[in-house]
Order: structure tokens, then C-alpha cells, then sequence
């Protein structure tokens, strides 16, 4: 484990940094370098990593859901 000192983000980097999540593609582009990236914030590169799990999970929800859908729906005719 690292024992550099972080200052912490001030509002305006995380104005920036909504702003970029604000713009599609975009966002999954930084989420994925914030979160893989070594000299990137640790509070920011947590909230990286946190969000493409749960953009993730959500993903996996829709997925799942366009599959049962039709055939729940097909069963019942």
C-alpha cells in the first residue's frame, strides 16, 4: 500500500468530473481509465470503480430481464 498523502478533491474537480460523466460514451471511457489508472485520486478512482459495477449490474438486470421477458410473455399465449 501506497503511504502518499492526498489532498482532498476540491468541489470544482468533481464539477469537472460530473460534467465528463454528463457526456455519453464519454463516460465510460473516463469511469474506465479513472478506475484502472494508478496515478489517478483514490476517492475518485472508488467512485470509478463503484459506478462501473453498478452501471454493471444494471446491464446484467437488462439483460437478463430483454431474455425472460419474451418468453415469460410467449408462455402465457
Amino acid at each position: 500500500m501506497n503511504n502518499t498523502e492526498y489532498k482532498a478533491l476540491t468541489i470544482g474537480d468533481w464539477i469537472i468530473t460530473l460534467i465528463l460523466l454528463a457526456i455519453p460514451l464519454v463516460n465510460i471511457i473516463m469511469l474506465i481509465v479513472w478506475a484502472a489508472s494508478s496515478v489517478t485520486h483514490p476517492s475518485k478512482k472508488s467512485f470509478a470503480q463503484a459506478t462501473l459495477i453498478v452501471y454493471g449490474v444494471i446491464f446484467g438486470i437488462a439483460i437478463l430481464a430483454g431474455l425472460l421477458v419474451p418468453l415469460l410473455t410467449h408462455a402465457t399465449k
